[in-house]
């Protein structure tokens, strides 16, 4: 079990979109991602801790594609939206001044796809010298290999990968 302190972690949810959701991910399907990463965010919301909600625009388009806003029922009003148009959240969007003014040292980090804007992001956050927790089933990828390498190889080697059952907030 992996217990967290609300005041001092955020739960960093990205690119939760819809026409993310909808694509065939591997090995956890959109709605189970989706599911997991709202049941998560509903927790961190009644504990009092932060919930980030990333969402990409691909720059230089007039209009972005159909399906590219925050899947219903992600975000909630007070939740800290942030938008990116690199792979990782940091770059550009003032995710760490928004975090650091909150006093967050710890991300709790999920979303689509595990081995891109999950994992961009994660690293990012190392680098700014955040501690990391990805949550292994509500995250997933376009094919189950890439998920499980950046799981098993990467993911490890920048923080402590849990499932969201493993995961509690202290009182």
């Amino acid at each position: 079990m992996t217990e967290l302190d609300p005041q001092r972690t955020a739960l960093v949810l990205v690119d939760l979109m819809e026409r993310l959701v909808a694509l065939p991910l591997a090995p956890h399907a959109g709605d189970e991602v989706a599911r997991n990463a709202t049941e998560l965010a509903r927790s961190f919301r009644k504990a009092g801790a932060p919930v980030v909600v990333v969402r990409v625009e691909r720059p230089g388009l007039a209009e972005q594609p159909p399906g590219s806003g925050l899947l219903a029922g992600v975000a909630e009003a007070g939740d800290i939206e942030i938008v990116k148009r690199t792979v990782g959240a940091f770059h550009g969007t003032g995710l760490d001044d928004r975090l650091r003014e909150r006093g967050v040292r710890t991300l709790v980090l999920a979303g689509i796809a595990t081995n891109l804007g999950v994992e961009s992001t994660g690293r990012a956050a190392v680098d700014h010298g955040y501690e990391l927790v990805f949550v292994e089933d509500a995250m997933s990828a376009l094919t189950a290999e890439e998920h499980r390498a950046s799981v098993a190889l990467d993911m490890p080697r920048l923080g402590t990968v849990v499932t969201a059952a493993e995961l509690r907030l202290s009182a």
